[in-house]
């Protein structure tokens, strides 16, 4: 199969009667693409970006129904959004809580097991530490080097500049993993403890650089919700397949 990377020769093209039957789009931007007429039945799409912008399927934006659907598969994903010190405690306790179960029901020979290029459950927790390294150590905290070195980082991090000596090269056992997990868990959760309405409302610099977002104290917590969120649905869709 051919493989295209990193090029633009498609933007503003039309297709007119051609097949892309199996083709498989990643890390792409197809935003404003139009379909007409077009043979869906199995398509599979998977934004992370979904809910900040529309998706119309015979003229239905189906965005809100997605989240509404989500939210009732995993309970509490609706208080990722919370406000108030409150609702983000509840929303903190909630989504660990659906953390906990699925990694306790995860037979350890697919801890590691992935499809297709997807990360595994330990990347994936490798992942959700970075993401807490990042919005709460660095952006709320202001640590000037707040990475753990197990830390899973983004796909294209090394193409944009940043400094990957930081990390391990050798994945670390699960156990490992697990421990510094707990504790970067425990960190958020003592800070959630005293946070106050004032201090959500501080602002903070975008600890991934780029100076057009001064996100608030609470913005970097409800990017870490839906960090935890979002990965949660990942490795429990990948988890299914597997299984």
């Amino acid at each position: 199969m051919t493989t295209y990377s990193g090029t633009k020769e498609f933007e503003g093209a039309s297709f007119i009667k051609t097949s892309f039957k199996g083709a498989i789009v990643r890390f792409s931007d197809v935003s404003g693409v139009t379909m007409r007429s077009v043979d869906v039945d199995g398509m599979d799409i998977d934004s992370h970006d979904l809910f900040f912008g529309s998706l119309f399927v015979n003229g239905v934006d189906v965005v809100p129904l997605v989240d509404a659907e989500l939210n009732r598969q995993f309970p509490g994903r609706e208080l990722q959004k919370a406000q108030t010190p409150e609702g983000l405690r509840e929303a903190w306790v909630a989504v660990q809580s659906a953390w906990q179960e699925t990694v306790a029901g995860t037979p350890p020979h697919l801890v590691e097991a992935h499809v297709d290029d997807e990360w595994s459950l330990a990347q994936t927790l490798r992942h959700l530490i970075l993401a807490t390294d990042a919005w709460l150590r660095g952006g709320i905290l202001r640590i000037q080097q707040p990475f753990h070195e197990i830390g899973q980082i983004f796909t294209g991090a090394e193409e944009m500049g940043f400094d990957m000596s930081v990390f391990r090269i050798d994945p670390p056992p699960f156990e490992e993993i697990l421990a510094v997990r707990a504790e970067r868990q425990r960190l958020v959760t003592e800070f959630l403890a005293t946070a106050t309405e004032e201090l959500l409302g501080e602002e903070r610099e975008n600890p991934w650089g780029g100076g057009d977002w001064h996100p608030t104290v609470g913005d970097c917590i409800r990017v870490i919700l839906e960090e935890e969120w979002a990965h949660l649905r990942y490795i429990r869709r990948d988890l299914a397949r597997l299984g």
